[in-house]
């Protein structure tokens, strides 16, 4: 439900915000203001994620995301009485939010998972997130046409309702006692400075940052369905949902085969994959030809989901597990929204279809540099004690 959720209300208000200005930079800002509290606040949602109940801190984020949506849904209303500052506003605060929810829901999921069905449990929480993001993208655009874009808001109030009463019903588990006479800025700088050290954690986490960085197009997505492709409202459902697709089919497959064994090699060989699908996309003015580039867009992307979390699963020590997951999201999440961001002010820089093109072939770039550099990753294997 919270995938649901969270790619329904990416699709309403990217949609909503470029009908009401017409302009790329409009999807841009709205990552940029959501990336800002959510990135500052990573690492201390971290350090509280080690040190306070960590299903407390999910079930209380949810309950602010859900006020959000129910705030905006009032303003969509009558927006231009409100206008962009309001909307902006709001999603600020999902991104306070989210810099608590995101290390204290990750740590939270691993200590449900045994170690040893690490593989197995990624693929198979992954492909749940996924289902409800294959949803989320065709529910957000029909529900736009049928019902408008203030009743669409209330909808999804009421999918993260329902997430609320999944997570109350799910054990709490107890977090391990902190070091006696550990101060905020020791406990921070312990979770980098673990990070920095191994290269397989840092070189998965910096492929995913400027892969998504520079390679990622959903932001843009409005632009493609109601510029470049003629596709309207529905048509933006299919293409945000096209990605998803490929990568629940991967990772369905994954619950048999996982692919940690030869992990690193597979892991650049994915999101070098990954960079071809954006330029193919980039370049195509086909909507069959656009939707084939995002699947397998997301069918390289859902390998190297697996692979990213199997790595910060196995060699994440208990005691550091928010902290370390913070600085993975520091990478999640300057990828996802400044990376929005940046897809806005390159698209109005040079074009839309252009921008893509050229984020893929950076893309490229970043993978041959990290397999040059980072020998220990590009050897890493991590066979799947949950399928022997």
């Amino acid at each position: 439900m919270s995938a649901l959720a969270g790619v329904g209300f990416a699709t309403l208000i990217g949609y909503q915000l470029y009908i009401m200005t017409g302009d790329p930079l409009s999807l841009g800002l709205l990552g940029l203001v959501e990336a800002i509290p959510a990135i500052a606040l990573s690492l201390i949602g971290g350090y509280v994620a080690d040190r306070m109940n960590r299903k407390r801190i999910v079930l209380t984020t949810t309950i602010l995301n859900l006020l959000c949506m129910l705030t905006l849904m009032y303003i969509a209303r009558n927006p231009e009485d409100y206008g962009l500052v309001a909307i902006y506003s709001v999603v600020a605060v999902i991104g306070f939010a989210v810099g608590f929810f995101r290390p204290a829901s990750s740590a939270f999921e691993q200590q449900v998972i045994p170690i040893h069905q690490a593989a197995r449990g990624a693929s198979l929480t992954g492909s749940m997130w996924l289902t409800g993001g294959i949803l989320g993208g065709p529910l957000a655009g029909f529900s736009i046409d049928l019902l408008g874009i203030p009743a669409t808001y209330g909808l999804i109030a009421l999918l993260m309702a329902i997430a609320f009463l999944c997570f109350v019903f799910i054990p709490a588990r107890p977090v391990p006692p902190p070091e006696e006479g550990e101060t905020l800025w020791q406990s921070l700088r312990a979770g980098v400075r673990f990070v920095w050290h191994s290269q397989p954690l840092v070189g998965s986490m910096a492929l995913d940052l400027f892969a998504v960085l520079f390679g990622g197009a959903m932001a843009l997505l409005p632009i493609f369905a109601t510029d470049i492709l003629d596709v309207g409202a529905r048509g933006l459902g299919f293409l945000r949902t096209a990605p998803s697709i490929g990568a629940l089919l991967v990772m369905a497959m994954a619950t048999r085969r996982a692919p940690t064994n030869h992990a690193g090699r597979n892991l650049l060989w994915c999101v070098g994959g990954f960079g071809v699908s954006m330029i193919v996309f980039g370049l195509s003015r086909s909507f069959v030809l656009s939707l084939v580039a995002l699947f397998f867009a997301g069918v390289f992307d859902g390998v190297s989901m697996i692979i990213r979390e199997v790595i910060l699963r196995v060699l994440s020590p208990e005691a550091m597990r928010g902290r370390i997951a913070s600085v993975s999201w520091l990478f999640i999440g300057a990828s996802n929204e400044l990376g929005a961001f940046e897809s806005g002010v390159v698209a109005r820089l040079l074009g839309t279809a252009p921008s893509v093109i050229a984020g893929g072939s950076v893309t490229l770039v970043v993978v041959t540099v990290v397999a040059a550099t980072l020998p220990e990753l590009r050897r890493l294997r991590l066979p799947d004690k949950g399928n022997s």
